[in-house]
């Protein structure tokens, strides 16, 4: 039973070890690797300006983006309506939500962003949007997106379980 405990406990640790590897490497990754947040940006060709007509994004799935602070970046989920462009995030309502996801927070504070679509850099801001005619089209979209039809209310939004963010040039 020693013998097994051991190997148990070993296995424990090592997989313990590459996880903690995985995470603290990703920092110094270009970009996110998947769900894991990762680096600054190293790579990309910075734009001059954003497109004004951000509709060519509608079925690409996900985009890259970096906070400026901290400088750390991740990989979201993008939507766009009548050309504008929004990241949506959800379980903000939830214990799990709060501490798995920070940059909405961080967002909050300080939304200068750099988003990565296609290669192309943008330098942006992100506005959270609590209110407005957009929210209907904005969880519509989501919903046939994401969601394979299946309804979001709007109230997921006004309640604060769904955040919604527009991203806006930055001067």
């Amino acid at each position: 039973m020693k013998l097994f405990a051991k190997i148990v406990l070993g296995l424990v640790l090592a997989i313990t070890a590459a996880v903690a590897a995985v995470l603290i490497g990703a920092r110094f990754a270009d970009g996110p690797l998947e769900i894991i947040a990762g680096g600054p940006f190293t790579t990309g060709e910075l734009q001059s300006t954003a497109p004004v007509d951000w509709s060519f994004v509608r079925d690409i799935e996900t985009i890259e983006f970096q906070s400026l602070e901290p400088p750390r970046s991740r990989t979201v989920w993008v939507l766009t309506h009548e050309g504008r462009l929004f990241i949506p995030c959800g379980y903000m309502d939830s214990t799990w939500g709060r501490i798995w996801k920070q940059w909405p927070i961080e967002a909050e504070r300080d939304g200068r962003i750099i988003t990565r679509i296609d290669g192309k850099l943008y330098n942006q801001s992100l506005v959270r949007i609590q209110a407005g005619p957009e929210l209907p089209p904005l969880v519509a979209e989501l919903s046939r997106k994401y969601m394979g039809g299946q309804p979001i209310p709007v109230e997921a939004v006004t309640s604060g379980m769904l955040w919604l963010f527009e991203l806006t040039p930055r001067a």
